[in-house]
């Protein structure tokens, strides 16, 4: 049975940013552009040179998983730097929670891989298939 005195979340308010900040603005931009910028131009360098494709496999996928976690967190930083009342809904929360653990887990993976990789490289180099 439920009672009559119950609150429903609805946002989480982000103390943090409690007042528009054009500066805090202007400084995450900058970062989130830089971050942009530095992988588009990584990714860029690897489909353009034939020679990179295989030693660089993973690092081309490290600057898309990096480009995945700016973009899940970044825009609503620079949403809320600019307003008066800074909140996140609990469904945008969620969501942002659920696409930056999935970011996470695949970044675990690909490093857990590219040290896989490596190890055979270095400590069985008469068994490692390079493509």
């Amino acid at each position: 049975m439920v009672s009559g005195n119950q609150t429903r979340v609805t946002e989480f308010v982000l103390l943090g940013f409690s007042q528009g900040q054009p500066f805090l603005f202007l400084i995450f931009l900058a970062i989130y552009l830089a971050t942009l910028l530095g992988n588009s131009a990584i990714l860029a360098l690897i489909c353009l040179d034939p020679r990179l494709h295989s030693p660089m496999y993973f690092v081309g996928h490290l600057s898309c998983l990096d480009i995945c976690y700016s973009s899940v967190t970044v825009p609503k930083i620079l949403a809320n730097a600019l307003r008066p009342r800074a909140a996140i809904s609990y469904r945008g929360c969620l969501a942002q929670a659920f696409f930056l653990t999935g970011c996470a887990g695949a970044e675990c993976a690909l490093l857990a891989l590219t040290a896989y990789d490596r190890y055979a490289a270095v400590c069985h180099p008469l068994r490692y298939a390079r493509p």
